[in-house]
C-alpha cells in the first residue's frame, strides 16, 4: 500500500532553546493497590520512594544531567505542594495539570511560553514515571531531532510476537499474528517545537494519547529514535519492583548527585511529605 502522507519537508535551519516538559499531575490509579475507605490515604504514583527516593526525582535527575536545556518545568496538579519540599535549581513546578495528560501538557506549553519560550524552541516531553530514562538518551534524542523539520521521540522496537485478540463464548482467544518488522513502543521524551506542539493539541484535544499521535494527526510523520528496553513507564505495582532493581544497579549515582541521600538508604518519607503539606 503507498503512503497516503506527504514527504517529510527538508530540515529547517532555525534554532531554539530546549526545555523539558515532565507531566506530573496523574493519580496512578494503575500501579497502586488502594486499601478500603478507612485504609491510609495513597499519593501519586510519581511520588513512591524508589530505591530511596520519589521515583520523580529519578526522572528529573536526568534532565538536571542535560547541559542544553534552558529549563524543565513539572506540570502539577493545582494544590499538589510536592515540590516545596524538593526545590532545585533544575527545575520548577507550575500548577497547570488538568484532567487528561493533554491538557497538563497544553497547561505546561503555555507556562513555558509565558516565562519567556518561543514557538520555534524545542519542549522535551517526558512521563514523570518513566524513572528510568537516562541523560544520554535525552541528549541522544536531541541529537536526532533538533534540525529536523518535525521532531520526534523515543521509541524501542517490537520484540515480542504480537497477537490480535477476539473475545467470544470460549474466552479471550488469538484471532491473528501481526507483522511485528515495523511495529514499534512509544517512549518518552517526545521532542517538537513548542508552537507546533501547542496548535497540535488545541486541534486534536485530549484523544491525543501522546505528543506524537496529535502531531501525527496534523498530517507530520515524528522520527523515531531508538531508546531501550529500560526505559518503560512504571504502571503496575510490579513494575516498582522492577525500576527499583535496575536503578540499584545503576547504584542511582545521578539521583544521589543532584538531590543526596545514601545508596539503598530511604529518603524522607514522600507520603508523610505529601499529605502533611495538605492538612
Amino acid at each position: 500500500m503507498t503512503d497516503l502522507l506527504p514527504p517529510t519537508t527538508p530540515a529547517r535551519p532555525v534554532a531554539g532553546r530546549f526545555w523539558g516538559l515532565v507531566p506530573c499531575a496523574g493519580t496512578g490509579t494503575r500501579a497502586v493497590r488502594r486499601g478500603g475507605q478507612d485504609g491510609p490515604p495513597v499519593p501519586p504514583k510519581q511520588y513512591h520512594t524508589v530505591a530511596g527516593h520519589p521515583m520523580v526525582l529519578h526522572t528529573l535527575a536526568a534532565f538536571a544531567g542535560v547541559a542544553r536545556l534552558a529549563g524543565t518545568l513539572v506540570a502539577v496538579a493545582a494544590g499538589d505542594t510536592f515540590f516545596d519540599g524538593h526545590p532545585h535549581p533544575a527545575f520548577f513546578a507550575v500548577p497547570c495539570g488538568g484532567p487528561t495528560r493533554a491538557d497538563t501538557v497544553l497547561g505546561g506549553l503555555k507556562a513555558l511560553q509565558s516565562r519567556g519560550a518561543q514557538d520555534e524552541d524545542w519542549a522535551l516531553v517526558h512521563d514523570a514515571a518513566r524513572c528510568l530514562v537516562t541523560a544520554q538518551q535525552i541528549d541522544a534524542l536531541i541529537d536526532a531531532c533538533q534540525h529536523d523539520s518535525v521532531g520526534g521521540l523515543l521509541a524501542h522496537k517490537l520484540a515480542d510476537t504480537l497477537k490480535v485478540a477476539s473475545d467470544g463464548p470460549g474466552g479471550v482467544r488469538v484471532a491473528a499474528t501481526v507483522d511485528r518488522s515495523d511495529k514499534w513502543l512509544a517512549q518518552t521524551p517526545q521532542m517538537f517545537r513548542i508552537g507546533a506542539l501547542r496548535h497540535a493539541l488545541e486541534r486534536v484535544g485530549a484523544t491525543a494519547t501522546d505528543e506524537a499521535s496529535a502531531m501525527e494527526a496534523m498530517g507530520l510523520r515524528p522520527r523515531l529514535v531508538p531508546g531501550g528496553a529500560q526505559n518503560f513507564k512504571v504502571t503496575y505495582p510490579e513494575d516498582f519492583a522492577l525500576a527499583e532493581a535496575v536503578l540499584a544497579q545503576r547504584m542511582h549515582g545521578a539521583t544521589l548527585e543532584r538531590f543526596g541521600g545514601e545508596r539503598g538508604a530511604a529518603a524522607s518519607d514522600p507520603v508523610k511529605t505529601f499529605f502533611s503539606s495538605k492538612a
